[in-house]
């Protein structure tokens, strides 16, 4: 007698660990149970894939979804429903909100907010400070906590620790791999002289190069004097690559789409303020140095650092705007897009996008299309055209800095632990999203 499962994802080119080839998947109880050949008549459902590819789910380990305090931006809701929109199955979610997510109870707190009103699977990092660097080793095992977050510059309050003494005390109570946005503070309060009103050209003149580098390898020497491990995010350099690439041993690295696709200064004269974000999008040459970085292995993983504010608040005068931009819908178009280009494989794509935060952050059950992981698949049609519009934007704030950008690959269907949460662009079942969880954190008997 046949064996009978849930779900079958028939049809489909899939991706994983054995390479590329049609294969079917057969899912139960929201995991992948077989991989091979299985008739319809094994399951109570079965998906078509016929002419698609199946991708380990995109996991998004950087996004600012903003609630609580700042929901006009955007919230827990909108921002996942623009993640599963985009093909994206998982998200971590930043600590700078209002309040700041620096204790237990306000992490607590946005675990019962996110746990089935998002649509997609979630993990949310501690912010980590002078305050509370004592109590990280209790916060950073927290059931669903995805780290630790440390900003070097670029932040306000008590979530800033910009020097070395606030950062070497949190990574001496770390034991899992902290997150970092590395912009020496003190040089940025030297230099904001350079700011011009009104043009956010004068974005990269004020946080230059050396600001990014210097504070990177200020963040390299603190851990390696703290046997820590880190995670140096968005870098927008090419001079910090090979800095990383001599200290693979203990940090790892991520690029955005937006640092890998759009250079100064036509980023500003075509966008004006929707290109601001921290750090900076910079010239061609650090562009280049960014795709180098990931083309030869010291990129581990492409975050988007989704970063909403609404078109209101971008049209002030600069340096009065804010920085940020959002990405988690467009991360998969945008980089799909680079590989039908030839700027890099698909396989170098799952690497970055499920592979790498799976192996990076020690993330239980997924990030692999194999026996026992969660049934999480980003479903694409590599050969699709389609053009990026504000109107298709679910993020609360409406709009994205790729408006009116042709590309060639999309996300046609988005499916999570075995529920097929949107397909040929429509949300198609209720939210559910899950907290994720860590073979780092888990109980031992």
């Amino acid at each position: 007698m046949k064996p009978t499962y849930d779900l079958i994802v028939k049809g489909g080119t899939v991706v994983n660990h054995d390479g590329i080839g049609v294969r079917d998947v057969a899912v139960e109880g929201g995991r992948i149970a077989d991989i091979g050949s299985f008739s319809a008549d094994q399951a109570g459902e079965t998906i078509d894939c016929t002419g698609l590819h199946v991708l380990p789910g995109v996991i998004d380990t950087q996004v600012h979804f903003r609630e609580p305090g700042l929901e006009h931006k955007e919230d827990l809701e909108h921002g996942a429903r623009a993640a599963v929109m985009g093909g994206v199955t998982a998200v971590f979610e930043m600590p700078n909100t209002n309040p700041l997510t620096i204790t237990a109870e306000a992490h607590a707190d946005k675990i019962s907010r996110a746990h089935h009103r998002m649509a997609c699977d979630f993990a949310f990092f501690i912010g980590g400070t002078r305050d509370n660097a004592d109590d990280l080793p209790e916060l950073e095992r927290l059931p669903g906590c995805s780290g630790v977050k440390v900003f070097m510059g670029s932040s306000t309050g008590s979530l800033l620790v910009e020097d070395d003494e606030g950062v070497a005390k949190v990574l001496a109570n770390t034991s899992r791999r902290a997150a970092f946005h590395s912009e020496d503070e003190f040089r940025l309060n030297e230099r904001k002289d350079l700011r011009v009103e009104g043009d956010p050209s004068s974005h990269p003149v004020w946080r230059d190069v050396t600001t990014a580098v210097q504070c990177t390898e200020r963040l390299l020497r603190i851990a390696r004097e703290n046997n820590a491990r880190i995670h140096v995010l968005h870098i927008s350099t090419a001079d910090e690559m090979p800095l990383l690439a001599a200290n693979k041993d203990i940090a790892t690295v991520e690029a955005t789409p937006q640092h890998l696709t759009m250079s100064a200064p036509e980023a500003y004269e075509q966008l004006g303020n929707l290109a601001q974000m921290n750090p900076p999008l910079r010239d061609k040459h650090h562009t280049d140095g960014i795709w180098w970085g990931l083309n030869s292995g010291v990129v581990d993983v492409l975050g988007s650092d989704h970063a909403p504010h609404t078109l209101e608040e971008k049209e002030a005068s600069y340096p009065a705007s804010p920085s940020g931009m959002p990405g988690v819908q467009t991360l998969v178009p945008i980089m799909l897009d680079h590989v039908n280009a030839g700027r890099l494989s698909l396989e170098r794509f799952v690497d970055l996008t499920s592979h790498g935060p799976g192996r990076i952050f020690q993330i239980a059950r997924k990030g692999r299309i194999a026996t026992g992981y969660d049934a999480d698949f980003t479903v694409v049609d590599l050969k699709a055209k389609r053009t990026i519009q504000n109107s298709w934007i679910e993020s609360r704030c409406g709009w994205t800095p790729f408006d009116g950008r042709e590309v060639t690959g999309w996300a046609e269907g988005t499916i999570i632990r075995g529920r097929r949460v949107m397909w040929n662009g429509e949300i198609a079942s209720p939210a559910g999203g899950e907290a994720l969880e860590f073979s780092e954190t888990v109980p031992r008997g």
